[in-house]
């Protein structure tokens, strides 16, 4: 699903201001509410088991695209938390509006039961090219659009597996579990000329990469006029 949350490449914002933080408390949370935000979002999920924090983060990216862009990060996953309870019957859209003292705007209902994962492939290995699937979903994805498309190599592969979050993040509990990779990409080929030389690492599932296509395998396609590739 794409939209306001995935920013990564969007020019026109200026310098952005970043310091490395440590994981004092302080320096975590800028204001004294924002743990709260965690704080809720874990009761649902870990502590009443209603909902996965993949659904959790499928319901901020449900919340309309104004109110996101006026919301501050910790304010969208208590909107998100909020809106998973009253889909799941715990409280009201009334009771909320009451505790406000006016309307309590929710997440946009889901628009997709989610999609299962590619499965019944051999794991990629360090060092293996691969090109991450270029995929535009109206359900929940945890690949950046920014790479979607790009060739990058594995660099490091996780021993843990996670159920895949297009599945779960619909709350469906049938989810393969799967490692994930980390994918080191030239920036040039991201972003082409308009940025410095470098490399991105992205954190990808399993389900979202493909083998690339050897040397001499890549030469012998074109592309056709739909952006297809076919055998030239």
């Amino acid at each position: 699903m794409d939209g306001f949350h995935d920013l990564g490449g969007v020019q026109g914002f200026g310098a952005i201001p970043h310091t490395i933080n440590s994981l004092d408390y302080k320096k975590v949370f800028k204001q004294d509410w924002e743990h709260l935000a965690y704080t809720l979002m874990f009761l649902g999920a870990d502590h009443m088991k209603l909902f996965s924090v993949d659904e959790v983060r499928h319901a901020v990216e449900r919340i309309e695209f104004r109110q996101h862009a006026n919301t501050q990060y910790y304010e969208r996953y208590v909107i998100a938390t909020a809106s998973l309870m009253v889909e799941q019957g715990v409280i009201t859209q009334q009771e909320l509006d009451d505790a406000l003292g006016s309307h309590f705007k929710l997440a946009s209902p889901a628009r997709s039961n989610g999609r299962a994962a590619l499965s019944g492939r051999a794991p990629f290995e360090v060092g293996d090219r691969v090109v991450v699937r270029n995929e535009r979903v109206t359900g929940h994805i945890r690949a950046p659009g920014y790479v979607r498309g790009k060739e990058g190599i594995v660099v490091h592969r996780t021993t843990e597996k996670w159920p895949f979050p297009d599945t779960i993040g619909h709350g469906d509990k049938s989810a393969i579990f799967q490692p994930t990779y980390h994918v080191e990409f030239k920036t040039s080929d991201v972003w082409g000329g308009a940025c410095d030389d470098g490399f991105v690492v992205v954190d990808l599932f399993e389900g979202y990469l493909d083998k690339a296509p050897q040397q001499g395998a890549a030469s012998m396609v074109k592309t056709n006029a739909a952006g297809h590739g076919v055998p030239a």
